[in-house]
This record gives structure tokens, C-alpha cells and sequence, in this order.
């Protein structure tokens, strides 16, 4: 299963960095796996999960022009996201409070 989830945010600095350079990622249950390689176009990161119930990754990548941060969230086999998601969308929420303007939450079979 794959869910989209569109992160709209205020101007400035990128949430993609904010939240892979974010001193208390793993107090959520989250961790940076890989991030973008330098010299390489377009930024991405993956988070995984710390909690063996959760599975599955969110793939992170920044538009700077809309100030959108697209997740891409991956399950394999009968992996559920919701807890992946909630724990993610609870950091988003919790620290970066007053950047985001919406969050919108797409399933895609």
C-alpha cells in the first residue's frame, strides 16, 4: 500500500531538512535511513520507524517553489501505515507548529 501525504507549509527554510536535521526525531520513533547524496538534484530523505510494530517508510521530498513537502508512505505485504503516519504527522505537529498550514492525507491502492 502507498499513501501520499502533502505537507503545505509557510515560506522558508526546507522542511525536509528541518525534520532530518531535527534534534528529537527519535523521541517520535523515527529515524533518517538515507538522505540526498551532495551534488545530486532534487532533496529527498527516508524515515523508518524504531518501533518493531511499525512498518514500512516515508519517503520525504521538498518542492521549494510550492513550499510542499510530499511523504511518500511505503508498506510491503499486509503492513498497516496508520502508525508510521501518526507518529509522523504527531512530530509534525508537535514541533513545527506554526510552518504548516495543511496536511492532507491521499491513499493510493
Amino acid at each position: 500500500m502507498q499513501i501520499l501525504i502533502q505537507v503545505v507549509s509557510s515560506k522558508g527554510r526546507s522542511l525536509r531538512d528541518a525534520i532530518r536535521t531535527h534534534p528529537r526525531l527519535n523521541e517520535h520513533n523515527l529515524r533518517v535511513t538515507e538522505h540526498q547524496k551532495p551534488g545530486r538534484p532534487h532533496g529527498w530523505c527516508k524515515v523508518h520507524s524504531r518501533s518493531p510494530d511499525r512498518h514500512g517508510a516515508i519517503n520525504l521530498e521538498w518542492d521549494a517553489n510550492t513550499s510542499i513537502l510530499l511523504c511518500r508512505v511505503v508498506t510491503r505485504g499486509k503492513g498497516r501505515p496508520n502508525l508510521i503516519i501518526g507518529d509522523f504527522v504527531d512530530f509534525l505537529l508537535r514541533h513545527f507548529p506554526k510552518r504548516i498550514q495543511a496536511i492532507c492525507i491521499i491513499p493510493r491502492p
